[in-house]
């Protein structure tokens, strides 16, 4: 029997993608945000979806499992944590996950979040959680760990926590990375050197093709640069990992086709004159491979501003799993023991 995952703030689901790869059953998904419910449900159609806010679920609605996966806004760490915000939305968000865990108790939990939670101005925030996860009764274990580490063509920081119930006498040790060196990183032409010359702009006011594309999902975003944007270089080379994928088209990276942009003076960063035409944003289905989701993991949305942004809020896939799989063969370990003790205590009659 697969052992059982309730999921929240759930979004396009890779975090419920990967956790699937390495052998879990996803029963039971929540996210408040409507314009992602086609594309969660299109995707998972065997897992129930509850679409409403995690403030409205109360805790004997959700299924019994054995682990529970997510990442409460940024903003709900930091503020809960801290003890304050606790009337605020984003602070009730992280109580409500909290309630959640301790209620069910099931054997661990995993929650991602920005690696700013380990920043010096978050350290009372950051032991407050620690205490919470104890009062919950779960072994807290953080790490910040960089995805193209593990072979996620993509630099991306983020720090992962991890639970496990406290009787089963174990803590989470985090995988090691095992593609640290330049040389070892998956890069750009690994994810998408082959889509490189099929992708379309957006129509209209950055509206979607639709059907016209011939890879779905593989159409960008048209428009200007903010002057921020244009303050650093965005264009990273086909033999590099990319730029984080960021929750937003405007801030997505430019496609590796394009020659590094040239530095006129501080915070002036320009496009190479004569090679204009070749700085185009990623495609959302760039930005989808990057994240690791698969070509028929579809992304539905009528603004392409929604596919990078639910693709740009993810858990790259393959990060996730890697995770999700030594939680598997930790709790593999650990429940054929308490099987085997139950064994001794009981033993057959001859």
């Amino acid at each position: 029997m697969k052992l059982k995952i309730a999921s929240f703030f759930s979004g396009a689901g890779g975090l419920d993608l990967g956790f699937e790869k390495a052998g879990f059953e996803i029963v039971y998904a929540n996210e408040y945000d409507k314009a992602i419910w086609e594309t969660y449900e299109k995707n998972f159609p065997d897992t129930q979806l509850d679409k409403r806010s995690i403030t409205d679920i109360n805790v004997e609605e959700v299924p019994d499992c054995d682990g529970i996966i997510g990442g409460p806004p940024c903003q709900s760490w930091s503020e809960a944590g801290a003890m304050r915000g606790i009337d605020d939305h984003r602070g009730q968000l992280f109580f409500n996950f909290m309630d959640i865990l301790k209620h069910k108790q099931p054997y661990f939990f995993l929650a991602e979040n920005v690696s700013g939670m380990l920043a010096d101005r978050n350290s009372e925030a950051f032991q407050n959680i620690k205490h919470r996860f104890d009062d919950c009764g779960y072994i807290l274990k953080a790490k910040l760990l960089n995805a193209s580490d593990f072979e996620v063509p993509q630099d991306r920081k983020r720090i992962i926590f991890v639970g496990y119930r406290k009787d089963l006498e174990i803590e989470y040790d985090h995988p090691e990375g095992f593609t640290k060196l330049p040389e070892e990183k998956s890069t750009l032409r690994d994810a998408i050197f082959d889509i490189k010359d099929s992708a379309l702009a957006a129509v209209g006011k950055n509206d979607t093709n639709g059907e016209n594309c011939s890879i779905p999902n593989h159409e960008y975003m048209t428009g200007g640069f903010s002057t921020i944007y244009m303050s650093r270089n965005r264009v990273r080379t086909w033999d590099q990992p990319s730029f984080t994928i960021q929750a937003g088209g405007r801030h997505a990276p430019i496609h590796p086709q394009a020659p590094k942009m040239v530095k006129y003076g501080k915070n002036d960063q320009r496009f190479v004159e004569g090679k204009e035409h070749l700085y185009r944003r990623m495609s959302v289905r760039d930005c989808a491979r990057v994240q690791g989701f698969p070509d028929d993991h579809i992304f539905y949305y009528k603004k392409v501003s929604d596919g990078y942004k639910m693709i740009g809020n993810a858990v790259p896939v393959d990060f996730a799993y890697i995770l999700a799989s030594k939680i598997m063969q930790d709790l593999s370990i650990v429940l054929k023991r308490q099987e085997k003790d139950q064994e001794n205590k009981n033993p057959e009659r001859v």
